[in-house]
């Protein structure tokens, strides 16, 4: 114990971060910047040459502003044999949801599978993928201790989960606390240790189940707010009451209230995936969620509401939606970042294109569309401008630059679900 930290106070471990993503990346840069030698793992050869050139594939990441001198410490490959010579293995990959809603934990069992093969004594294994109480010290563990070793004795092992929003201007990857949970507490001051040299603050907790479980809890809290306020949407816009007036009163209340906003439905890795790892354990507990499936429910929906105003601004114009022309305006699951992970605009796609409806999108974060485990069929669209040629302007992301534009000119209806249109008119129509 006493070697591996000392090595990592030094700067002397060798990091490995497996997952070159929107977490993997960010962790690769900090770590450079923090002084230690740096490894990147990814099965993507095209990512990976990327980053060899110097390159973020990612917009909102800049490897660059690392520094020459940091990112000179950084090898991206695909060679997983190099396992064998990391002090420290971080994994960063995707735990998505099957197609029946169940998890799908194929990357983070092969992941460490791939370590297993390359484990030896006195590593440091950190899981930051995030999924339900007892992946770590169960599921992992069992895995990694086939290699003969024993976690807490030979090798280290522990869970850490990330807690990254892609271009939030007020935090960053270093003032974002980081809660740490560890096998033993031998394995909990190794993985403190390590992230106490990128972290301001680490937030260590008794167990890699209470570290889990913390990510859960996050998620599922935004998850169920956001479907109250996507339900009250509903309701108030049939009482012709104004929802986002309404937060707006309620958030100058000091105390007691947090504004969480509608939308056409949920985007991102997280809120729409992670519940879904927790009710999926519940079962073997023989405890049924219903708040959290309930919620599940209200926000899978959302994409059905917001069809359903555009068939509305449709018929008052006197045209279906069999034919009609709509630009959907956002792709990005969230403003002014390229991450269309679980976008609900694919959801709007289908289900107008379903109609009848020639769909066509633009974002200026993501010019083409890359391929996705889901929405396949999609790879190779490409953003066109926006322009009044259509029958219907559809926002679903509230990028700046739909806000800079007057909208309501193009004489067309606008089925707003983001709020961005601040002068309204009779062709606005809020979702």
């Amino acid at each position: 114990m006493m070697s591996l930290k000392d090595s990592i106070a030094a700067r002397e471990a060798t990091v490995g971060v497996i997952g070159l993503g929107y977490v993997g990346l960010p962790l690769v840069s900090a770590f450079c910047k923090a002084g230690f030698r740096v490894t990147g793992f990814d099965i993507d050869e095209a990512k990976v040459a990327m980053l060899r050139e110097g390159r973020s594939y990612i917009r909102h990441i800049d490897l660059q502003a690392a520094g020459k001198e940091a990112l000179g410490r950084f090898t991206p490959t695909t060679e997983f044999h190099l396992l064998s010579t990391m002090d420290c293995i971080v994994v960063c990959v995707p735990t998505p949801l099957n197609k029946n809603r169940e998890p799908d934990m194929s990357y983070v069992f092969n992941t460490t599978r791939a370590i297993k093969e390359q484990l030896r004594q006195g590593q440091l294994v950190i899981l930051e993928s995030t999924t339900y109480p007892g992946t770590t010290d169960v599921d992992m563990r069992h895995i990694l201790e086939l290699s003969g070793l024993k976690a807490g004795e030979d090798f280290y092992l522990a869970f850490s989960p990330e807690r990254e929003d892609p271009n939030n201007k007020d935090f960053s990857l270093s003032t974002v606390p980081k809660v740490v949970g560890g096998y033993t507490p031998a394995c909990l001051q190794a993985a403190t240790a390590l992230y106490d040299t990128i972290i301001e603050r680490t937030v260590p907790v008794s167990s890699t189940r209470v570290a889990e479980a913390s990510k859960l809890l996050e998620n599922i809290y935004r998850s169920v707010n956001i479907a109250l306020v996507n339900e009250l949407k509903v309701l108030f816009d049939r009482m012709d009451i104004d929802i986002w007036e309404v937060i707006e009163a309620a958030k100058t209340k000091p105390f007691g209230f947090q504004a969480f906003y509608p939308g056409p439905g949920l985007g991102g890795h997280c809120i729409p995936i992670d519940p879904f790892y927790l009710t999926w354990k519940a079962r073997e507990f023989d405890c049924h969620t219903r708040f959290i499936e309930l919620a599940g429910q209200i926000n899978s929906s959302m994409p059905d509401y917001v069809v359903g105003k555009v068939v509305l601004a449709l018929n008052e114009a006197g045209k279906p939606v069999n034919g009609a022309r709509i630009l959907i305006l956002g792709l990005a699951y969230k403003a002014n970042v390229d991450d269309d992970r679980e976008s609900p605009t694919y959801r709007l796609m289908e289900k107008l294109e379903e109609l009848g409806g020639a769909v066509s999108f633009n974002d200026p974060y993501l010019p083409v569309i890359r391929q996705t485990r889901e929405h396949a069929k999609y790879a190779g669209r490409r953003s066109v401008p926006v322009s009044g040629d259509y029958d219907l302007l559809l926002l679903a992301t509230a990028h700046d630059e739909y806000r800079a534009l007057d909208l309501l000119a193009f004489g067309i209806p606008v089925v707003d679900t983001r709020n961005v249109l601040t002068k309204k008119n009779a062709l606005c129509y809020g979702a």
